[in-house]
């Protein structure tokens, strides 16, 4: 793994020296620095590792087939496993099966159980979460689901204490289970009490990712480790018209249900207004993701949160819609499919992410990448950018702060903005939103329309629609069936009966139908 992880690491960065190690190795450095202790990671996985002086002991962090026991994965496999037992002996379902249900927008205990075939390890392990919500609402048996995971780890704990005779270690907690869930942390440190009272347990401050970067500046004199955002780029993210308060809704609390209707269905105004003085960027966005498509290349939507959700919306309907093949529009959110419905806090911070995001997809030259973010300031999207102009992708960013555009209003908003460098700026001023910074509201009406007009006037571009009728649908289901018929039905100038009987002899093609008359 280490070999694979080295090339590939020399592949992106060739002139880099690269070291490779492992969670351990940056958990040790992020928790304790140079000092002696015991670190306990309890993530997707497990693991404990203790150090005194050059001395090194380890438990645990076998992997999800044979251990990692106190990890999200292996909490979650045993909630997934009771549910199952119950199910079996007693064809019932918990009330905890409809908490998973709703947390995975699933619809039954089938649907569950199709889905647990077909996860893989960082999908189960992102739902331990809601045991926890479980244990702390009440529910006994996931209690003991927590409880059997935190035993584990201090038996752990205390092998690893003995065997490097630390009577009172230093014990750091790090991994999102700690940091996220008090509960879980809570029942750590009861059970670790009782057999090694003098231990001294702490919540980690910072993350392995950043002990990994503190272990390279140490091989490194030159080099600078600067872990969070600069004020100058905190002082930029609130000057950004999107993170503005609004006059009209400074009452909010006291309007009634009556009035803050009226307020949103008003604001609405301000989208219709960005959309009409962005109609030239849109125009030139149709031409040039038409051209790109043309010429075998793909869309990539790259987006943060609401922004990345209306770009996987969006590209989610073009196959059944246009036709399209799935990989000829895609939406990257920061976080993955699971930020599609749980929100994914640090997924968006790393330019990096971004540009690992598109090599993953292997973007080439003749593909385009819209960067949607609000604020125009996303590492993640900007990231994405960056590594497709890199790669000579076109690029397009589209953002609804006017400051990235260098067309801000008279004030603090004319200060330059650094921003990538992109072929196109889309610029959707919709002004401050009704709730400040929530840009899932107007900001996010305008963005979906403008990946509306984008999308669909480049596949009218392509010849997949004639009149205003989708000549190229999948008709995949009843509904689609039945608007494939009225649509040949009316361009064949024929009756109802006709057109479905020979959309039927040609396998519900409707373009082939077509091309028979």
């Amino acid at each position: 793994d280490r070999r694979s992880l080295k090339q590939v690491c020399l592949e992106i960065w060739p002139a880099a020296e690269i070291v490779t190690g492992s969670d351990r190795d940056s958990g040790l450095a992020a928790a304790l620095d140079h000092g002696d202790g015991i670190v306990v990671n309890a993530g997707s996985g497990s693991s404990v590792t203790g150090r005194r002086g050059d001395r090194i002991e380890r438990a645990g962090g076998w992997g999800h087939i044979l251990g990692d026991v106190g990890g999200g994965y292996f909490i979650f496999i045993q909630a997934l496993r009771l549910v199952l037992r119950e199910h079996d002996l007693h064809h019932s379902e918990m009330q905890f099966t409809a908490k998973i249900l709703r947390a995975l927008l699933l619809n039954n205990f089938d649907e569950l159980v199709r889905w647990v075939q077909t996860a893989d390890k960082m999908e189960i392990a992102t739902l331990a979460p809601v045991v926890f919500e479980a244990a702390t609402g009440g529910d006994a048996r996931m209690m003991e689901i927590v409880e059997e995971g935190a035993r584990v780890l201090c038996e752990y704990t205390e092998a690893v204490a003995s065997r490097l005779h630390l009577l009172a270690p230093k014990v750091a907690l790090i991994g999102g289970l700690f940091h996220r869930d008090s509960i879980y942390t809570h029942a750590f440190r009861r059970r670790l009490k009782k057999n090694l009272p003098d231990a001294r347990v702490t919540i980690a401050e910072r993350s392995p990712e950043l002990g990994a970067a503190w272990l390279a500046t140490e091989a490194d004199d030159h080099a600078a480790f600067h872990p969070e955002a600069s004020q100058g780029e905190i002082d930029n993210l609130a000057a950004a018209l999107t993170e503005q308060h609004n006059p009209r809704s400074e009452n909010l609390e006291k309007m009634s249900a009556q009035q803050l209707v009226e307020v949103f269905v008003a604001e609405e105004k301000f989208v219709q207004e960005a959309l009409h003085a962005a109609a030239g960027e849109l125009t030139k966005a149709i031409e040039v993701v038409a051209e790109s498509l043309r010429n075998g290349g793909r869309l990539f939507y790259v987006g943060a949160g609401s922004s990345g959700r209306i770009g996987v919306l969006d590209a989610s309907e073009i196959p059944p819609t246009f036709g399209a093949p799935h990989d000829l529009v895609q939406g990257v959110i920061a976080g993955g499919a699971t930020a599609l419905y749980r929100s994914a806090e640090g997924a968006e911070d790393q330019k990096s992410a971004g540009a690992l995001a598109l090599d993953e997809r292997k973007i080439k030259g003749t593909d385009v990448l819209i960067g949607i973010t609000a604020s125009g300031r996303t590492p993640f999207v900007l990231g994405a950018l960056d590594r497709a102009k890199l790669l000579g992708a076109k690029t397009i960013l589209l953002t609804c702060n006017p400051a990235v555009a260098g067309i801000g209003d008279s004030g603090p908003l004319e200060s330059p903005v650094p921003t990538t460098d992109v072929d196109l700026v889309i610029t959707l001023a919709v002004g401050p939103e009704l709730l400040t910074g929530s840009t899932r509201l107007k900001a996010g009406t305008a963005t979906k329309v403008a990946l509306n007009i984008i999308s669909t006037g480049a596949m009218v571009a392509l010849g997949k629609v004639r009149g205003n009728l989708m000549i190229d649908l999948h008709a995949t289901s009843t509904k689609l069936r039945e608007r494939a018929v009225r649509v040949l039905a009316e361009l064949a100038q024929c009756d109802y009966q006709s057109a479905r009987n020979l959309l039927e002899a040609s396998d519900w093609n409707l373009r082939a139908a077509l091309q028979k008359l």
